[in-house]
């Protein structure tokens, strides 16, 4: 078996190294893209007030705004920004499933480094309607960490320090 799998690799390689160079310069060709990355994130939340308080008062981000009307509140980091809009009903609303629903799975956030991310564990357990699905744990084999919530709304949160932040 692991002949095959050694001469199966060795053929892939080759194959990839003949056609490279074509690949690159198909790939120089393309045109760019016109968009530029994302603008924001808008969350449909239950519970305005206490997702907004959350993100400001867990999290410091900064509210950036808002529409009451609508009812939304807008906040930032100072890099990214959400939109947070209350459901029309919150009574009737469906909560979030990742496995059924179409739409966000989760939005992963990245944390500076593995001791600020023990820090939010920690803040986490005392924020009212919050729920951790998992402690910080290395993401496969390590040693980029993450951990998993859901904001006191539903929405499921993943905090991530990347490998490269991760001083060894």
């Amino acid at each position: 078996m692991t002949n095959y799998r050694t001469a199966f690799l060795g053929s892939l390689l080759a194959v990839f190294f003949l056609f490279a160079p074509t690949l690159i310069v198909a790939a120089q060709d393309k045109e760019k893209p016109v968009t530029l990355g994302v603008n924001h994130i808008g969350l449909a939340v239950k519970d305005l007030e206490a997702s907004a308080a959350f993100f400001i008062d867990t999290l410091g981000w900064r509210k950036a705004g808002g529409v009451e009307d609508y009812p939304a509140i807008f906040v930032t980091d100072g890099n990214m920004f959400l939109t947070l809009w209350r459901v029309t009903d919150p009574a009737t609303s469906n909560d979030f499933n990742r496995k059924n629903n179409v739409g966000l799975h989760h939005l992963a956030i990245t944390v500076e480094s593995l001791d600020a991310l023990n820090m939010l564990h920690e803040k986490f357990k005392s924020v009212d309607g919050l729920r951790i699905e998992f402690a910080p744990e290395f993401l496969g084999n390590g040693p980029t960490t993450h951990m998993m919530i859901r904001e006191p709304s539903g929405n499921r949160l993943e905090f991530i320090v990347p490998a490269s932040r991760i001083k060894q």
